[in-house]
């Protein structure tokens, strides 16, 4: 008797899992990933192809080896810190060239930064583990060292907790007197606590400062000197990095030696949990964490996102390798779905929200350029390769065949995409001989082309997608069969997905084409996402159709197999997109 096709919806969510068999995840976790490189999980949903990253500055810090450290300092302001083979050389830009500002006495390590404001301003301190500790004053522009105690000179870490600034060095934590940034006198309130271990980081957490060495996590509580207490939260388990300490989510979370660790708080008062984020993905953060010895980590805000990355300097750019997680919950390791990046060098690196209320995040590495990450479609032009790849899914029973039909995929593209698809089944073994792979198929729209019905034929309109620099004003589409003109009412534009009005066109002739510019009367921001259609002449604006690019797409498939997988890849520069859901339809053979 006929069996009828079934359908298998897999709705695309739960992020990386490294932790399980193949069976189990097939059959426990559907929709997660065995592979999920640059396609970050999204807390509306899916999994996104991640951003690229771009110069912030087009012009390279001066100097040598990787750049020390990067700080943003406010909207298009960031302060960088390079070695020029003697000394350790403070810079600033406005993101058109780099000015010095100070000359360490000597070469100095990882700079780590806080920011202040006392009551005299904004300032921003800095600590490399070997000079003195300097102050950048923004209302000045200038940096200056602190030299008014030679305690604080080589301290690594920097924190300020309540109106206290304390400096981390070797198994000391120096702090200033109330107010102050420099004035370490016992007499005024300043200070010095001995934590017993070689302290590896610091973090401001509710209302209490965490002190992390390799093998402790302690607490200090209070207000003064008077007051001050510092407590033990544990003395089993530390953390080995202080750059991969970030509060995420009213969580603090960095790397331990067994992961990706989790400190927060419970219901308790003074209790506070210490799970391993990262055990969803266990075999990849052990791989991760003993990949290096240096790491680097930041937060993407607007995304609940914590990223850290390895770096290891002899490696090349794109094979540079990190982690991602985004947190779905505010508070504990469960709401967490995991991925990897693959192309994304990073020794130091910096978010901020600015003056516009702008999330604004930079890195650096030893190529000496400072680079906006989470921006554009490309890793400075280089592909992103994005690959999802699922488990082997047994849809009903692992033991019976299924053949399989069709794939019907639910997407969200920003422009042109271009995916590869292979369908994957029983486990692919070399050794099993009676199961034929099929080939890679795929599945695109193209974004360039708006359909038009009038007249005795069909027509396309030229749409182009930009990504804006900074005080970007003019976009050209080139090679369009026709021109323009000024008939603003044959071109539509909007910027980040709003339509604007203000703008001029103007055509230009290139051979048989034209080059088509235009010009908006306010400027875009950097990362604008700016979209044109051109419309041709002989086209009424009443004969238009559709308009939105595709979301659903629908694909015949060949094969069968007791287990099946999917794996999806985008090696390209196009645009960000996202995956939903894909539906399978398969018929059920006989058991035999």
């Amino acid at each position: 008797m006929a069996t009828q096709w079934q359908t298998f919806p897999i709705e695309f969510k739960g992020g990386l899992i490294s932790n399980l068999s193949a069976l189990q995840h097939g059959t426990n976790a559907i929709g997660s990933a065995t592979i999920l490189q640059n396609l970050e999980p999204t807390k509306e949903g899916g999994y996104s192809k991640i951003r690229g990253y771009e110069k912030w500055d087009s012009n390279i810090v001066p100097g040598s080896g990787p750049v020390l450290g990067v700080k943003v300092v406010n909207n298009n302001e960031a302060l960088a810190v390079r070695s020029n083979g003697t000394n350790s050389v403070v810079y600033h830009s406005s993101g058109i060239g780099w000015t010095s500002k100070l000359s360490m006495a000597s070469n100095g390590g990882r700079v780590r930064f806080v920011e202040l404001n006392f009551g005299a301003g904004h300032k921003i301190i800095m600590v490399d583990g070997f000079n003195y500790p300097a102050v950048f004053d923004d209302s000045s522009n200038t940096v200056t060292p602190i030299t008014t105690s030679t305690d604080v000179q080589g301290a690594e870490y920097v924190a300020v907790y309540k109106t206290t600034l304390f400096y981390a060095k070797d198994t000391n934590l120096y702090f200033t007197a109330p107010a102050a940034y420099d004035d370490f006198s016992i007499a005024t309130g300043g200070g010095v606590i001995n934590v017993g271990h070689q302290i590896t980081g610091l973090a401001v957490f509710r209302d209490q400062l965490i002190v992390f060495t390799r093998n402790t996590i302690s607490r200090l509580t209070g207000s003064t000197v008077g007051d001050f207490l510092l407590v033990p939260i544990t003395d089993r388990i530390g953390c080995i990095s202080g750059d991969s300490i970030q509060e995420v989510g009213g969580d603090i979370m960095y790397a331990a030696p067994d992961g990706i660790r989790l400190l927060s708080a419970t219901d308790r008062i003074g209790d506070f949990g210490l799970n391993i984020a990262s055990d969803p993905i266990a075999k990849n953060a052990a791989a991760f964490i003993k990949s290096s010895s240096d790491f680097c980590s930041l937060v993407l805000r607007e995304k609940a996102q914590y990223r850290i990355f390895a770096y290891v300097q002899s490696e090349q750019h794109s094979v540079a390798s990190g982690l991602l997680a985004t947190k779905f919950i505010s508070q504990g390791a469960e709401g967490m779905a995991w991925a990897t990046t693959k192309g994304i060098k990073e020794y130091c690196a910096d978010s901020k929200y600015t003056e516009a209320y702008d999330e604004t995040t930079i890195f650096a590495n030893e190529d000496g350029y400072v680079y906006e990450l989470d921006t554009g479609s490309s890793f400075e032009g280089n592909i992103i390769e994005a690959i999802y790849e699922s488990p082997y899914m047994p849809i009903t029973d692992p033991q019976t065949r299924k053949t399989f039909y069709k794939m019907t995929l639910y997407a969200e593209p920003t422009g042109p995409m271009n995916l590869d698809v292979n369908f994957k089944y029983d486990f692919d073994t070399s050794t099993n001989t009676g199961v034929i792979q099929p080939s890679t198929f795929n599945v695109s729209s193209t974004g360039a082309s708006i359909f038009f019905f009038g007249g005795t034929s069909s027509v396309f309109a030229q749409t182009t997608d930009f990504t804006a620099t900074a005080s970007q004003t003019d976009f050209v589409t080139q090679d369009v069969p026709y021109t323009v003109g000024a008939d603003k009412n044959k071109v539509t534009v909007t910027v980040n997905g709003t339509e604007t009005t203000g703008f001029t066109v103007a055509s230009v002739a290139d051979g048989s084409n034209y080059d088509i510019t235009v010009t908006l009367n306010t400027a875009a921001n950097e990362g604008d996402e700016v979209f044109v259609v051109l419309i041709p002449p002989s086209v009424t604006l009443a004969t238009t159709f559709g308009g939105e690019l595709d979301r659903v797409y629908n694909t015949n498939v060949i094969g069968s197999g007791k287990t099946v997988a999917i794996r999806i890849e985008d090696s390209s520069t196009n645009p960000t997109f996202t995956l939903d859901t894909a539906i399978l339809e398969f018929r059920q053979n006989d058991r035999q």
